[in-house]
């Protein structure tokens, strides 16, 4: 070969530059040239590892001699970047020149990468060899004989595919392929692209396998790769015993694709150049491969414990995968959405919620009647440190709390989770109506059985109160309406007993006895005896008794005061008025305060009362009357009127005047934040 480059050399140099004497020399010189290039190709020699390098390139000079185009070949190219080589080695002061100690460049065959794996290099190497073959052709020039290195090109991108799809299909089995193979097949694919980026802007007819597709094939590829690895997971199935089929499936779908994820944030993703953004892609796939097993599930029709396994995938399995930091930080985890769209939801959810609201009828209907049958079999509470305690406000608690906390994580709504307790209302007036039943029979075990109701009105109440996230607005307005009610039938029923005892006593409020003190002190020992008696209720419900009782007791004392048996004629005796019913006031308060009572207000109620009596100012009374209408809106004329009629120095139109001050007052102040008192005094 080099023989004859020194005869293409010798022909070029030696002849005359004039036009009309070089293209004959010329032409034959590049007649020999191109035959022997040809028959080293069809042989086999002429491919290195750099691809196809003998033929001519794109960006060969154009010579037009004689009316003909003449192509130069690239001598640098064909020599793999070197200079052609000379006869003799260059030497320097006779010794042979470093460049000869130099290791020889080992150029790598595309069937060596191909073994290798190194498949950007070989992708790289059939590039090289297409470019420079099919750029040379012009489209009015057929090939000439290149067929053969035509097809064989075809061939070798043929055989490129296969490595390229099983590293692909491979990309998440770690212990199968190495992330070096991995990152060179990644990097092919981009090549690929790239060069049928080129050709489009190119102004040739590409080659028949241009374009290639390779990202459309990557893309198919790994879409199928995540299809399979869901629909055969690799991971252990869950226990069958605990788990229906479908349970199952799905759990070793979820632990597959778990894994997964993991794999390509934390060995995939290096494999990657950044534009490719692998790991959201990945995500993607997984996301609408789950979504479609999970519709096909949800078409099937599911029983109740299959419809909830599937409602926690959707809303609590699946997105507690997604919030792993690992994950996070490298998958936009909110652009994926819902694992399944709102019109497979809905059915789902309604069969949950319809399921755990005919629990809780079910539940509370059984706690109810278990303590009915109590009753009826003449049995008393459970009494502990002397309180009578009932498991029915516990038991119905703990079952809410649980139904609809359960309902929010797997329904992922406050207020879808809230309607379980739509029908609570329906509920509690069952629980009223057997408290009813109890009291209109008052059996011997009644009155324990109600000092048990009050404790769990008081803790119905507090859960409604404190827990409100679990209720609808309405249903936890009715509901604590309903408890009111109890509450209040509850305490007529065992303070009821205790005023008609109490009478005697009570009658001899605002008497000339009772301005001596006697009679209250007598009221005072009957009330203690009857709070001992109607101890039993736990804290809460002890408390809100006392609380009540307090109110009517002090409610009782002012009707009687105001009934006006006493008649205050003078300083003196209205001054002793004063006395009398502030201490009075001081020993109520201290006597329920020790009990229980919570009603603090109730002191100054009869404080305020004894002033009135005490004040000689006409403006003074009009100022201190006006005031405690505006702290008790609830306060009329005909209060005022009874209790003025109590100063007998006070003439009809002094309390007339006292009288138009308070509606003045009256109409003008606020009853929000105010305590109702006086609308119990009932006054002629």
């Amino acid at each position: 070969m080099f023989s004859t480059l020194r005869s293409f050399c010798t022909c070029t140099s030696s002849r005359d530059t004039d036009s009309t004497d070089f293209s004959s020399p010329f032409s034959d010189c590049y007649s020999r040239f191109s035959a022997l290039t040809t028959m080293r190709t069809r042989s086999g020699t002429a491919e290195s590892g750099d691809g196809f390098k003998g033929k001519c390139s794109p960006d060969q000079s154009d010579r037009t001699t004689g009316g003909r185009r003449i192509k130069f070949p690239k001598f640098q190219k064909f020599f793999g970047g070197r200079s052609p080589p000379a006869e003799n080695i260059a030497t320097t002061d006779g010794r042979p020149s470093p460049r000869e100690d130099e290791p020889p460049k080992v150029t790598r065959t595309f069937e060596q990468n191909l073994e290798d794996l190194h498949l950007s290099d070989a992708s790289q190497l059939l590039i090289e060899r297409e470019d420079d073959l099919f750029l040379a052709i012009t489209e009015a020039e057929p090939l000439r004989g290149w067929e053969d290195e035509v097809n064989k090109l075809a061939a070798n991108h043929k055989a490129l595919e296969g490595p390229i799809l099983q590293a692909l299909s491979l990309s998440l089995s770690p212990q199968d392929i190495s992330s070096e193979a991995l990152t060179s097949a990644v990097k092919a694919v981009c090549q690929e692209e790239e060069q049928d980026q080129r050709w489009a802007q190119r102004s040739r007819t590409p080659p028949q396998w241009r374009p290639s597709g390779w990202r459309n094939r990557h893309d198919l590829a790994l879409r199928v790769l995540v299809e399979e690895r869901l629909d055969n997971p690799s991971t252990p199935p869950a226990d069958q015993v605990r788990h229906s089929s479908i349970q199952a499936d799905v759990c070793s779908m979820g632990r597959q694709l778990k894994e997964d994820l993991l794999t390509v944030v934390e060995r995939v993703k290096g494999c990657y150049p950044p534009e490719m953004d692998i790991c959201n892609f990945y995500a993607k796939l997984y996301h609408q491969t789950l979504s479609t097993r999970l519709r096909k599930i949800a078409d099937f029709g599911l029983g109740d414990q299959d419809c909830t396994f599937l409602l926690r995938l959707v809303n609590e399995f699946y997105p507690e995968i997604l919030q792993k930091p690992q994950i996070t930080a490298n998958i936009n985890t909110k652009a994926l959405g819902k694992l399944l769209p709102e019109d497979l939801l809905k059915p789902l959810e309604e069969q949950y919620l319809n399921k755990h609201q005919a629990e809780l009828t079910k539940y509370i209907d059984r706690v109810l009647e278990g303590a009915r049958q109590m009753w009826l079999n003449g049995e008393e509470p459970k009494n502990e440190d002397g309180c009578y305690v009932s498991p029915v406000a516990i038991d119905i608690i703990q079952f809410i709390n649980g139904a609809v906390t359960s309902a929010e994580t797997v329904l992922a709504d406050q207020h879808k989770a809230q309607t379980i307790t739509n029908h609570l209302k329906e509920l509690l007036q069952r629980y009223k109506s057997f408290q009813e039943e109890v009291t209109r029979q008052n059996k011997a075990n009644s009155a324990p059985i109600i000092k048990a109701n009050l404790d769990c009105i008081e803790h119905f109440r507090d859960f409604l109160i404190t827990k409100s996230q679990l209720f609808p607005g309405d249903v936890q307005e009715r509901c604590l309406s309903v408890l009111n009610e109890m509450k209040q039938a509850a305490h007529a029923y065992l303070l009821t007993p205790v005023h008609i005892d109490l009478k005697p006593q009570y009658r001899k409020m605002g008497t000339s006895d009772w301005l001596k003190g006697l009679s209250f002190e007598k009221l005072q020992d009957r009330l203690k005896d009857k709070i001992q008696h109607l101890q039993g209720s736990g804290l809460h419900g002890h408390q809100g008794l006392m609380s009540q009782f307090h109110v009517e007791v002090t409610a009782e004392y002012v009707k009687r005061l105001l009934k006006g048996e006493v008649k205050l004629k003078d300083r003196q005796q209205q001054e002793k008025a004063y006395l009398t019913v502030k201490d009075n006031a001081e020993k109520l308060h201290s006597l329920f305060m020790q009990m229980g009572s919570q009603e603090v207000w109730l002191r100054d109620v009869l404080i305020r009362i004894a002033e009135v009596l005490k004040l000689q100012d006409l403006a003074a009374i009009q100022v201190h009357v006006a005031l405690l209408g505006t702290d008790y809106p609830d306060l009329s004329e005909k209060h005022v009127t009874s209790l003025l009629k109590l100063k007998t120095n006070l003439t009809k139109a002094n309390r007339r005047t006292v009288k138009e001050t308070l509606m003045e007052t009256v109409k003008e102040a606020s009853v929000e934040g105010t305590r109702p008192f006086f609308c119990r005094v009932q006054v002629k």
